[in-house]
């Protein structure tokens, strides 16, 4: 038997009853409240002492009292991620819960969804969660230049997050995708191999990321000498069928395009669908996190979004802010290069 093992049964076989701050207290050697500190993930309690306050808390299946907690602190120990539910974007979705819950296993903090309507108000969620202190920091997505939930965040100094950038990032913790320099990246590629006229699927205009995608496309296209048309009667956000729906009927009237640009995986294989019942073979160049579309189809060409670092990265930068509420915003950027780019 190991050590640790050892230690586990040691420590189980002491508890009788419901494990407290006061059982965990008795097995380290610490006083109650360096336990509760250390829960707390407190910054002014070693790494060492946390490490050691949560093994034997896990060891002895210890949960907290959230209602005590919260009587306590004033902390939920919560965490809310904010997400309009979209079935089309699911694998995405999914690996950004994924990764902001591992990245918060090792704290005291717990995360929830919660989840808009795409025809709800996007304050709602947000003014709940604040006023009625449902969470100690929330992480957004779909951001745009001047977002009034960034703006009202930032007014109410509530710790948060964004996945993608606004005109007040120097202000805010963020993680983003440079969709600028993915723009870029796609017109060269696709001018490299011989495509001369293009046409980009881009995001929904109210969202950021859409205006740095568009722009580094458009810049390309004019350095490289191709045509790039920007399709203003459906975007990437679109319901699969109204994708396909809409480049069949583009390439059909339209056969000069050769090479198509997406904002997303689900994207592409819409386009490649439309291509089909069009009966036209054009390039296809799109974004995903899952790695899957080389196993799909052959004319799709990507650049790997690393959600997994994304939602990793934020659930860091809250975790950040709550402790250190006056220290600079954790700021990341993943931006593509070749080590990103799969030829399916």
């Amino acid at each position: 038997m190991t050590d640790a093992r050892k230690n586990t049964d040691t420590n189980a076989a002491q508890v009788t009853g419901k494990p407290t701050l006061k059982t965990i207290s008795k097995l380290s050697g610490l006083a109650i409240p360096t336990v509760s500190r250390a829960l707390s993930d407190a910054p002014d309690i070693s790494e060492k002492t946390k490490k050691k306050i949560r093994e034997i808390a896990a060891e002895i299946g210890y949960v907290p009292n959230r209602a005590g907690v919260r009587l306590r602190t004033g902390k939920t120990l919560v965490i809310s991620l904010i997400l309009a539910p979209d079935s089309e974007l699911m694998p995405h979705t999914a690996q950004l819960i994924g990764s902001i819950a591992r990245a918060l296993r090792e704290t005291p903090y717990h995360l929830n969804v919660t989840p808009y309507l795409p025809d709800d108000d996007p304050m709602k969620p947000i003014r709940q969660i604040v006023e009625n202190r449902l969470a100690d920091a929330v992480i957004l997505n779909r951001t745009q230049a001047d977002d009034p939930r960034v703006a009202y965040l930032l007014e109410k100094q509530f710790p948060f997050a964004t996945h993608g950038r606004t005109n007040m990032s120097e202000r805010h913790a963020y993680f983003d995708y440079d969709n600028a320099a993915f723009g870029d990246f796609a017109v060269r590629h696709l001018a490299a191999r011989g495509r001369k006229c293009i046409a980009l699927l881009a995001p929904k205009r109210d969202q950021l990321y859409a205006t740095h995608m568009i722009d580094g496309a458009l810049a390309a296209a004019t350095e490289c000498g191709v045509s790039l048309t920007v399709l203003d009667d459906v975007d990437s956000d679109a319901r699969i069928n109204e994708i396909r729906a809409a480049i069949a009927l583009r390439l059909k009237d339209n056969p000069d395009v050769d090479a198509l640009i997406t904002a997303s995986g689900v994207a592409a294989m819409a386009a490649a669908a439309g291509a089909k019942e069009a009966g036209r073979h054009v390039d296809i160049f799109g974004k995903e996190a899952t790695s899957i579309l080389r196993f799909c189809n052959p004319n799709i060409l990507t650049l790997r979004e690393d959600v997994a670092r994304a939602g990793a990265f934020l659930a860091e930068a809250v975790v950040a802010a709550l402790n250190d509420p006056l220290g600079p915003p954790k700021q990341g950027l993943q931006v593509p290069s070749e080590a990103d780019f799969n030829l399916a």
